[in-house]
């Protein structure tokens, strides 16, 4: 009887499973189709007006399940973390509005992986340029016909260290 219930149990787990990532599959995979279109989406689920909604569930779906990021200060001390972990001060503090505005792209894709490295700039207002920039290395790959996120890290441009700018000269 206690297998049975063991049996039946994972059985409804998997199927509940199987088709919560459906209705996921069928709302967001044009966002993971292409290196392009995830690295689009990337951007566009952390930007947006105050008065927008989080877009937690679509974010989550562009990492996979154990994705990491990691943030460096300008010394190069890094401060790695789950994803999970990166919603906390989010939901923490009141919304503003925040753009993150990708500058540069350049890419490589070897097999079922691929490394993307992404140049941006914060704004408050998406027509505003601004000086705050940064530099994200994201880590991607291929499985079950779409691209996931495994991890990035990134590093903010200072005067003393100009990432962006040299990142922005390269061809």
């Amino acid at each position: 009887m206690k297998l049975k219930l063991v049996i039946l149990s994972s059985l409804v787990l998997v199927v509940c499973t199987s088709v919560e990532s459906q209705i996921l599959d069928e709302k967001y995979s044009a966002d993971a189709i292409s290196i392009p279109s995830i690295i689009d989406a990337y951007y566009n689920v952390i930007s947006g007006a105050s008065t927008d909604p989080w877009q937690f569930e679509r974010d989550s779906y562009l990492h996979s399940q154990n994705a990491l990021i990691t943030r460096l200060d300008e010394n190069g001390t890094a401060d790695t973390h789950t994803l999970e972990s990166e919603y906390i001060p989010i939901l923490l503090m009141p919304k503003e509005d925040f753009y993150e505005i990708e500058l540069k792209r350049a890419f490589s894709e070897f097999g079922n992986m691929a490394q993307v490295w992404s140049a941006y700039e914060i704004r408050t207002d998406p027509k505003t340029t601004s000086n705050i920039r940064g530099l994200n290395s994201i880590q991607l790959h291929f499985e079950n016909g779409r691209w996931f996120i495994d991890s990035w890290t990134t590093q903010m441009e200072t005067e003393t260290n100009g990432i962006v700018e040299d990142f922005l000269k390269t061809k």
